[in-house]
């Protein structure tokens, strides 16, 4: 019986409806700008040209629209803008116009990238389906919104769940809303936590995550370390969606950059998340791998020689010998066959043992 083929991942998917070639890599590598811009239309678009540059597969925003996400008395979590009074002025501030965000998405599809923004209200959801994006992420804050939920499943188009702040009886009244509409699904870990320690990262709950919804169900990791390593680990767990925030420098304006990588790292990111797939690709049969290397094997093993000249009719004892390389004698593993065997000639020093220079039988120990 012929296997079936695997069935596509979320990736190919997502290039084959952006009309992008499937090149046979697994993994998604989203680059998240986030609020990284800082409310600037060009900035933005550097953005997108630093993440295509790094090798992402996807540059991916957030779309606050101020009036229809939150009232002017929403706190700050942390006050970090000396710019904005309130929490409120500060989504205000990150806003663009529905052309600015469509000109985004079209710069991003000019550089070969998946175009992905976070809505945050019914209105953000609505511009963004009217810009067009290449799936629905939805933040770990909105997992719960089912109403949005329903209407990103609606669409058809893959919704990627992170779960950042979510118990599993919420995760899955999420997962169940999706797949009720029979919209592609992929779920995320994610945590809270800007920076995250790698101690927080849980790299265990993808497995988790495969156990309750099935092998069917893509998983992936949301990270907020700053760092590349969560990413490349969960690469070699088979993780098929990796999304990372991205600065274009550690110095720049803007509560996500502590948590987020350089566009250099990214860069590093990428490289080391496909060759870890080339890796899993590729596994390797110890026996086939040990035929390939037979010659090398003779270079670098050893041969029991011996440790001085000895004459005919010794008989032999550890002492007589060492182990040194060539290995194109006999091994250092046969010892225990050969001591107490007698030599039938003369053997050099450093000369190779052979099965010929060996009286057939061992010489029995006096009573």
């Amino acid at each position: 019986m012929i296997a079936p083929a695997p069935a596509p991942s979320l990736r190919a998917r997502l290039r084959a409806a952006a009309g992008l070639a499937d090149d046979g890599v697994r993994t998604l590598v989203i680059g998240e700008v986030a609020q990284s811009h800082d409310g600037s239309l060009g900035l933005a678009h550097a953005f997108v040209d630093a993440i295509a540059a790094a090798g992402a597969d996807a540059v991916k925003f957030q779309t606050h629209i101020a009036a229809a996400e939150s009232t002017p008395a929403e706190p700050w979590r942390v006050r970090f803008s000396r710019q904005d009074a309130t929490r409120y002025d500060y989504w205000r501030r990150m806003e663009f116009t529905e052309a600015q965000w469509q000109g985004l998405a079209d710069h991003a599809r000019e550089r070969g990238l998946l175009f992905l923004s976070s809505p945050f209200s019914a209105e953000a959801f609505e511009l963004l389906a009217r810009v067009g994006v290449a799936a629905w992420k939805v933040a770990s804050g909105e997992t719960g919104n089912v109403a949005m939920l329903r209407r990103m499943a609606a669409t058809g188009l893959p919704v990627l769940l992170s779960s950042g702040m979510s118990p599993w009886a919420e995760l899955d009244a999420a997962v169940a809303t999706v797949r009720a509409a029979g919209a592609p699904l992929a779920v995320m870990q994610c945590t809270t936590a800007y920076p995250c320690p790698p101690e927080r990262v849980g790299l265990n709950v993808l497995q988790a995550f495969r156990a309750r919804y099935g092998d069917d169900v893509p998983v992936g990791l949301s990270d907020h370390s700053g760092t590349i390593w969560p990413s490349v680990a969960a690469a070699t767990l088979g993780a098929e969606v990796l999304e990372v925030h991205v600065a274009l420098s550690r110095e720049m304006f803007g509560p996500d950059v502590p948590a987020s990588v350089t566009s250099a790292e990214l860069r590093e990111l990428v490289a080391g998340v496909r060759a870890v797939e080339r890796m899993r690709a590729h596994p390797v049969d110890k026996e086939v791998a040990a035929a390939e290397t037979a010659p090398l094997r003779q270079l670098f093993t050893r041969s029991l020689v011996a440790r001085a000249p000895l004459p005919a009719g010794t008989v032999l004892t550890e002492a007589h010998l060492v182990a040194k390389k060539p290995g194109t004698g006999l091994p250092p593993s046969a010892l225990p066959t050969v001591v107490g065997r007698r030599l039938v000639r003369d053997l050099a020093a450093d000369e190779l043992l052979a099965p010929a220079h060996l009286a057939p039988t061992v010489v029995a120990e006096p009573r």
